[in-house]
């Protein structure tokens, strides 16, 4: 069953070009993997500091086996020092 994921992150001022680079390479690289479907980043128009990643996965085992892959975990080491928050993920199914 596909997985519709949206992502919220917040990235903290002073880090905004430092996270944007980190999620241009991550939109890059997860666009090659075989279970992705669609991944596409958003920036906010008022608020600069907000992304937002709409993405569409074939599965949850290609989800899964995306979240293990190395720019994913680089994004994670992001994000104590670098987020405003954690990042607000939410999986969902069409109904």
């Amino acid at each position: 069953m596909k997985i519709y994921l949206t992502a919220i992150i917040k990235s903290k001022e002073e880090y905004q070009a430092e996270v944007l680079e980190v999620l241009r390479n991550m939109v890059k690289e997860t666009r090659k993997e075989e279970a992705c479907e669609l991944y596409n980043l958003h920036q906010g128009i008022e608020d600069k500091n907000q992304f937002i990643f709409y993405e569409i996965w074939k599965d949850a085992d290609g989800l899964s086996q995306h979240n293990e892959q190395p720019y994913i975990q680089a994004f994670g080491a992001l994000i104590d020092e670098k987020l405003q928050e954690k990042p607000q993920i939410y999986t969902t199914h069409i109904i």
